[in-house]
């Protein structure tokens, strides 16, 4: 079963360590699965540890996954990705990489099947997936994915086209973002931690990955940003981006829907979007492919009202 319990918020100082570690144990006691607590709270205070010295407030536990494959995630809102140990534990103590990141996640490491990070666009999770048993050696490698900053660096393609979003819903905006984020970074961990389990894992992961960045190289993030600043629940998006990058985001309308199924029969652990969760997500993103083709504009309000919101193709 998906284990989707609430996070456990963290306070500063010494406390919200002995806090992740109690609350860790008490939850592998609690699915049955007490023979990960010793790894679990060693792993969890190493990292909210370093969230604590090196990120910033907010900083949050999560455990996810399923009691089969339970995964610990500490959240932060710093951006700054941990630097993955490349030395074994032996190294020098006054080395200060070691004082700092390196020692911790070199334990993490050693206390999981499967560890990383994900930068996200306003903090980061850093997750690990506990074993029974401390290993031997520099344990299992980590993996740093999310954002990728070197996209904003890209030389801009002459090939553009203007797209104009009229009426977004702002409450379903950052639903849709959100869902979004929790679903990428499921798919993205399940790759990396039970590919044989999950072989379609590493297939949706790379798509969602390309198919994000063609998104997020169009959306105007910061008209987004201004409308919230002004209590404003609905804003009008210009945007211009690549005209092949718009219309391949029908193959997105089509992974989410796919995502869906998979959510609904749990072979992913995020839930299923909601009927107008799937409307505004199809009316939104199929506008960027009918713009493309040279289609005028569809506002929110007349999609709904016409019944073009639940039209994809």
């Amino acid at each position: 079963m998906p284990l989707n319990r609430p996070p456990l918020a963290l306070g500063q100082g010494p406390r919200g360590v002995q806090d992740a570690r109690r609350w860790v144990g008490d939850l592998c006691a609690e699915i049955g699965r007490p023979e990960l607590a010793e790894c679990a709270q060693l792993g969890v205070s190493e990292l909210v540890t370093n969230a604590l010295l090196h990120g910033e407030p907010p900083i949050t536990v999560r455990v996810r996954g399923t009691k089969e494959h339970p995964r610990v995630e500490v959240r932060d809102s710093s951006v700054e990705p941990p630097i993955l140990p490349t030395q074994p534990l032996d190294r020098p103590q006054t080395d200060d990489l070691l004082l700092t990141f390196g020692r911790g996640l070199s334990i993490v490491a050693r206390c999981s099947s499967a560890w990383g990070a994900e930068i996200e666009e306003d903090g980061k999770v850093v997750w690990f997936a506990p074993v029974a048993e401390f290993a031997d050696g520099p344990g299992v490698p980590g993996a740093v994915t999310g954002t990728d900053r070197q996209r904003l660096e890209a030389a801009p393609t002459k090939d553009r086209v203007r797209i104009t979003i009229l009426g977004v819903p702002l409450s379903l905006y950052l639903g849709f973002q959100q869902h979004f984020r929790e679903l990428r970074r499921e798919v993205r961990l399940l790759a990396l931690a039970h590919q044989d389990t999950y072989p379609l894992a590493k297939a949706l992961s790379d798509l969602f990955g390309s198919l994000d960045r063609q998104l997020r190289d169009g959306i105007g993030v910061e008209q987004i940003e201004d409308a919230l600043t002004q209590g404003m629940e609905t804003t009008d998006l210009v945007v211009h981006m690549p005209r092949a990058g718009a219309s391949t985001l029908m193959r997105f309308v089509e992974l989410l829907d796919l995502a869906d199924a998979f959510c609904r029969e749990e072979r992913l652990l995020s839930l299923a979007r909601n009927p107008e969760q799937r409307r505004f997500q199809n009316w939104f993103l199929t506008e960027f492919v009918r713009q493309a083709r040279g289609e005028a504009p569809l506002s929110w309000l007349e999609a709904r009202s016409n019944g073009r919101a639940n039209v994809v193709g």
